[in-house]
């Protein structure tokens, strides 16, 4: 039977083609079923507090760059969005006095302009200027990794892929977005040979670092939660991290604090990736075949599918 047309945006794949049984299932589930459906390779984690979600989340900055050394350096790849963590990361290096000089990071992605050059570090929504004001610009320089250990996805994208193999990411942190994208590796969109189905998850991982466009439905989301609503504001183009180098990562770390995606997409990719249903119009479900994730709730955010009327 011929797939779905999107609800959202004709003329691309994302999860409201997917067959309304899987639709249905994920609608049922409840917090606590979220909870019970780890396997091998997948892991699921609720925090009852905010507190101690964010702390989470930062202490896998320390405890990624606390294992490299000269001779074996290694690091983190971190997103921007949840961002709550970052000023934690610096308060705990500067509090600690942890030497991270021989420590590494990557940059999830960046924003860019439609005449294929990064948006400047002046850009209000600019993730490199974003990472730098919130983490690496409060920790103390003699405890700073120097600048060519911060890595983003900016001018030399097949140097920033190359890096995954000159360097040990042991974790790569990001949330999810509605179109349900971990950095910004959204559904691909209706076209050529994959106008009647989306491209076979095989195809998919095959993408490395590169620009991408982005979903309508990014563009929306981006704008609610870091521009007031201001989609003008908003790129249509990003360069982003991609599957080659997510499955060069050791672990890939989820944070779902509940104001990025829903409770319906918080509760779908964690059903399609426990029961290892892999879509590429759901990019995240993709992960299902990485195998070390984790998915970190906090438990307040996971709300309810429920349906009421505001």
């Amino acid at each position: 039977m011929a797939r779905a047309i999107s609800k959202v945006a004709h003329d691309w794949w994302d999860y409201t083609t997917l067959d309304e049984e899987i639709l249905n299932d994920a609608a049922r589930l409840s917090a606590d079923d979220l909870a019970q459906m780890a396997r091998p390779g997948f892991r699921v984690v609720m925090f009852d507090t905010l507190e101690e979600f964010y702390l989470a989340e930062a202490l896998e900055y320390i405890h990624a760059w606390s294992q490299s050394t000269p001779d074996n350096p290694a690091g983190i790849c971190g997103p921007i969005g949840p961002t709550e963590q970052l000023p934690l990361v610096a308060r705990l290096v500067n509090e600690l006095d942890l030497d991270v000089r021989h420590a590494h990071f990557w940059g999830m992605d960046e924003w860019f302009n439609d005449d294929g050059t990064p948006v400047s570090p002046e850009h209000p929504l600019s993730f490199v200027k974003a990472d730098k004001e919130l983490c690496f610009d409060r920790i103390d320089p003699k405890l700073r990794m120097p600048d060519e250990h911060l890595r983003f996805p900016t001018d030399d994208l097949p140097g920033f892929t190359r890096s995954f193999d000159e360097v040990r990411c042991l974790v790569m942190q990001g949330g999810q977005g509605e179109v349900k994208h971990w950095a910004f590796n959204d559904p691909p969109r209706r076209v050529g040979q994959y106008q009647d189905s989306p491209p076979p998850p095989g195809e998919y991982r095959k993408l490395a670092s590169r620009i991408a466009d982005l979903h309508p439905m990014t563009l929306i989301q981006n704008a609610r939660t870091s521009g007031g609503g201001q989609v003008q504001l908003v790129p249509r183009q990003a360069a982003t991290v991609g599957p080659v180098e997510t499955w060069k990562s050791e672990k890939v770390s989820i944070w779902h604090p509940g104001h990025h995606d829903n409770p319906f997409g918080m509760r779908l990719t964690t059903l399609m990736i426990a029961k290892r249903i892999s879509d590429s119009s759901v990019p995240m479900s993709l992960l299902a075949d990485h195998p070390n994730v984790q998915f970190s709730f906090y438990r307040g955010g996971v709300g309810s599918t429920v349906t009421e009327m505001h």
